[in-house]
């Protein structure tokens, strides 16, 4: 559900997709890569 819901309050973007964005602008404020939290099937 998090991950399909627009949210007007993160300007259009999913939560995940807003996640990724601060990601990419401020590296220093995550330890873990939040791509590699991705929804989906283990391969």
């Amino acid at each position: 559900y998090n991950f399909a819901k627009r949210l007007k309050t993160l300007k259009g973007l999913t939560p995940y997709e807003y996640i990724c964005k601060l990601w990419t602008e401020q590296t220093e404020r995550f330890t873990l890569d939040p791509i590699h939290h991705m929804p989906g099937l283990n391969n």
